[in-house]
This record gives C-alpha cells, structure tokens and sequence, in this order.
C-alpha cells in the first residue's frame, strides 16, 4: 500500500503514469492491439512508465455499434487481451474492451501486468442520449474497481462514471489515492471546459488527483479531440494533453503525507472556439478518407464561401496533391465566380478544371421539352443544373477512385436548400454541421492562418447561382436570424412559442419550423459529415420522416 516513506520527483517519480491518447479503427481488433503492445514498450523503454492507461473500449474503437453482436468480433477481441498479456512485459498495462459474460456484455476495462490479469472493472453508468446508445450493446456493470500499481491503490473507472460522484466516491472509500477514467468522449463546441470542470468536481469530492485518458481521431461523424489530461486533489490541471494529437504523455506523481500528488507537467493550451472547430472539421474529414482508403477527394468549386471553405479543409486533411477542385459554370454564372474559385485553387495549389454544364442541361431541357410543354421554369429547371453537376463529380470520383465531398452547410440542410442528386450527392459532408455563420468565421480564422479564401467571397450575398440574378436571401430570411432559430429549433428543441418569445417573428419562426420539419426526407439521403454541435443531424436527431405532429400544433394553437 502507498506509504508516507516513498518519496519521489520528476527524474524518479513514486508513480511515473503515461497516458496514450490513441487514433484507433473500429473493428480492427489486430491494428488496434498491435498498437497496444507498440505504445507499452514505447512507454515503459522511453519513459519508464509503470502504468500505461488507454482509452475506452480501445481494442475494438469506439463506437463499436452491431460489430459487438456478431459473435466472432468477441472472440477477436478475446484473443487480443491474450496477445497483450504474452508480449509485454514490466508494465502495467489499463485498456479498455467489450466483455462478454454469462451475465451479459460490459463495457469494461482491464488492468494486466505481467501475463496476469489483476483487475477488471465494468462500466456502470451506460450513456443512451444524444450519440450514445450504450444500452443497447451493454449491461450496467459496477463502476469501479481499485486495484495496486506499483502499491498506489488506482481507483479504475470508465467515461460516464466520472461524471456522476457515486463510481469515484465508492473507489476512494475503498482505499484509491489515485483515479484513472478512461474515455471516449467526442468533440462538440465547448466540450474541453465541460469535461474538466465534471472531473475536477470528483477530485475535490474525492481528494484524490484524477488522470483522465480520451481517445483522438474521426469516426464517420463523430471526432474525438483528445485533450486528455490530470488534476490535483483540488481539481486543478497539471498536465493536459495537446487537442487533436495522438501521442503517449507521462505523468509523475510523488508521495506527500501519505497521499499521492501529482508532479506539474505539460499543460498544452486550449485551442479558441473557432479554431478547434476548424481541427475537428480537418480531423474528421482526413481520418474519413484515410480510414475508407480513398486515393484523394473531388471537389465542386462555385466561387461561394461553402466550397472555399471545404476546399481549404480538404487540403488541410489530406494535402493538395490529393484533391481536386472543379468548376462547373452554367448560364448563371458569374464571372467573379470563376475568378474566385480560379483564385481560391490557385491559392491551395490544387488541381484545377472547368466543366460547363450548358450541354448537358440543354440536352436535358430538350428531352424534357415535350412534358415540360406549356409551363413556366421553376425549381425544377434550377434542380436540373445542379444534378447535372452532381452527375459529373461523380463521374469524376468513379472514374479517378476519389471521394466527392460535399459542400452544403447546416443552416442549407437544416430548410432544405440543397438538392437531392445534385449538390448533396457525395460520400461525406465536412461542413454539414456547421451554420451559415459559423462557416463565415471559419473562412476568416482560416485566412487568419493564410489568405486562401478572396476577400470579396467573404463579403458578397451568398448564391446558387442557378436563376438570374439569385441570393440566397430571395428564399430564405437573413441568415443573422434564420440561425439562432435553426439553434433554438434544432439544437436547443424550443417550441414556436419560446422563440417567439425570444423576439423572433412568428410567422417567420413558424415558416423556418415547418420548412425544417418537411425536410427530414433529404437528410436521411445526405452523406455523413462531421459533427461539432450537441444536436447534429444523424446520429443525433432522429426525427419521423412522416409525421404530423408540427401540423397538428399549428392548427390547434398550441405551443410546440
């Protein structure tokens, strides 16, 4: 057990811990324990580490979904923690894994040194909200355990368990002087602060210093930011790892009256908002590409702040000379579109062409003539030029092997101001999330950086370009008032009522509610993209295709 008479400092801590904040693949259990076994070594030859902590559910990446209800996926995972146990040695080695019992599957962790298993704790505090739909997979477990590391008595938990006392509290009570959290905790704005504030409560509750291990890396929609990091017994950070960078970072701890302190270390700055946005976006799209095997990405450049943005994202991810950018001028074009979008490829050093749609969509407006007889153009004409765009960037990505991104913003999704099979055809959507606003700041913070994006696409109305003379704004209300109620709708579930009460006009308020509740159908068709609000569409929001419950309301007055 931890004694007064063990002393340590930085060069010969009582407790040197490394925390590997890891890019993993879900459900490949060999990738994955292969760097297990790598990052122990690494630890315990470069570092001297006597602990290594992982993430949550490390050998099978997080989330795992329906892998872990085929049969053979437990058994891969069974053999893994095995491997582990044969090849590494003198180190204590804490990774997170499904387990498979009688009882049922956990969420679980275990402690291995040695060939010996000493310890497994399970998760008990399943999260079904938002993202999470641990229910579904696992059975609740204890919450804790508290096993020996080198005779410092280690309280085990597992990501939602810090965030409510009871798992810390019953780990101090049996004897833990230091509490290890593993974790899987995806980036939203603010998240960090969030995260720290929770953990810090538990220490303070506890006395007990905290070490709090996060996953880093892109999961189809989800990032992980990592920023793991370790407080003091009153909550205050020591040692925080750096935002969105794999890596293995120690952490040294010596013995101060009969407690266990933690020694002062790399504390990496938090990024601003805007900027740790930007990461995730780049995070997210690069590890989409890189993981699915993607020779580069196409691109459709309009000369509007979307695609610029995307552009840049892009190449940021994955480098110039994977990406292409094509521009696909039509009637409507204007010439400080192509100016711009020339500029903005030129800029990012990317491969460049220019595709006009005008015969295709003549070609499509001359069989369509004889149903079209007698009729006024509209929508449809205008949705025909994008799907002609749509058919030649995926044709590009067919023929080159390269993955189109899409370029639509979540204030766009949101109304349904995108077109099926046209500008939303793609296989991922870097900005899907991101409000028109927002997509705004991030062109100027990346030009912050390095100007990339032409000032003047910053400063000019938004088009499709698809009618003469089009805005955005001849469809929509001002995007400074169509996004707070997109927030308060979408992210915040405010009724009509609420909103209107927020000054918002209710005639506008219940048009925007009504568009956002018709559209639900393209959604469920739209690529997935990454997510950076607490309310994404997707895995998020999960809303009827068919319903009638808006229309409902609205005719009975009531509020929603």
């Amino acid at each position: 057990m931890i004694s007064a008479d063990m002393t340590g400092h930085p060069e010969h801590p009582a407790l040197r811990l490394v925390m590997a904040q890891v890019n993993l693949m879900v459900g490949d259990v060999t990738a994955n324990t292969a760097l297990v076994i790598e990052s122990a070594r690494r630890a315990r030859d470069e570092f001297g580490a006597d602990l290594i902590v992982f993430p949550e559910l490390t050998l099978a990446g997080y989330p795992p979904e329906d892998l872990l209800l085929r049969p053979g996926f437990q058994e891969m995972v069974d053999e893994a923690l095995l491997w582990i146990r044969r090849e590494v040695r003198d180190i204590y080695v804490l990774v997170g894994h499904p387990e498979q019992t009688a009882e049922g599957r956990f969420n679980a962790a275990s402690l291995l040194y040695d060939g010996d298993v000493l310890a497994r704790c399970r998760k008990r505090n399943l999260p079904n909200y938002s993202v999470f739909d641990e229910k579904r997979y696992f059975v609740h477990g204890d919450g804790y355990c508290v096993a020996e590391v080198r005779d410092v008595p280690v309280g085990i938990t597992i990501c939602e368990d810090i965030w409510t006392p009871e798992p810390a509290q019953a780990a101090a009570q049996e004897g833990a002087k230091l509490l290890v959290n593993l974790n899987a905790s995806p980036f939203h704005r603010g998240k960090s602060g969030e995260r720290e504030a929770a953990v810090a409560d538990r220490a303070r509750e506890t006395g007990c210093p905290v070490v709090y291990v996060n996953l880093v890396g892109g999961q189809d929609e989800l990032v992980f930011d990592g920023e793991s990091f370790a407080l003091d017994q009153r909550g205050e950070t020591m040692v925080r790892a750096p935002t969105g960078c794999d890596g293995l970072y120690p952490v040294d701890f010596e013995i101060a009256a009969d407690a266990l302190r933690v020694l002062p270390g790399l504390i990496a700055p938090r990024l601003d908002a805007d900027a740790s946005i930007y990461q995730a976006l780049v995070i997210g799209t690069r590890d989409y590409i890189e993981k699915n095997a993607f020779e580069g990405v196409v691109i459709g450049l309009s000369g509007g702040v979307d695609s610029a943005l995307t552009l840049a994202i892009a190449v940021d991810a994955i480098g110039a000379e994977r990406v292409e950018a094509v521009m696909m001028p039509s009637r409507y074009t204007a010439d400080i579109s192509l100016e711009d979008a020339r500029a903005e490829a030129e800029a990012l050093g990317v491969r460049y062409r220019e595709i006009p749609i005008e015969p295709v969509f003549n070609a499509f407006l001359t069989a369509l003539a004889p149903e079209f007889q007698g009729t006024r153009p509209d929508t449809t004409e205008e949705n025909i030029q994008a799907r002609c765009r749509g058919v030649i960037l995926m044709a590009l990505s067919n023929k080159q092997g390269r993955m189109l991104l899409t370029t639509g913003n979540k204030s766009e999704m949101s109304v349904g101001y995108a077109t099926l099979y046209g500008d939303m055809a793609g296989g991922f959507a870097p900005i899907k999330d991101v409000p028109k606003l927002l997509v705004y700041r991030l062109a100027a913070f990346r030009n912050s950086v390095a100007a990339v994006i032409p000032q003047r696409v910053l400063d000019r109305a938004p088009s499709a370009e698809l009618a003469p003379d089009q805005t955005d704004q001849d469809s929509l209300p001002p995007y400074a008032i169509l996004d707070p109620i997109l927030e308060g709708y979408i992210e915040q579930d405010l009724s009509i009522e609420e909103l209107v009460k927020r000054g918002f006009d209710g005639s506008v308020v219940r048009r925007i509610a009504t568009l956002v509740d018709r559209n639900e159908y393209k959604r469920r068709q739209a690529p997935p993209g990454v997510r950076i609000s607490q309310r994404a569409f997707g895995r998020d929001r999960r809303y009827p295709i068919t319903s009638g419950f808006l229309s409902a309301q609205l005719q009975r007055g009531r509020p929603i």
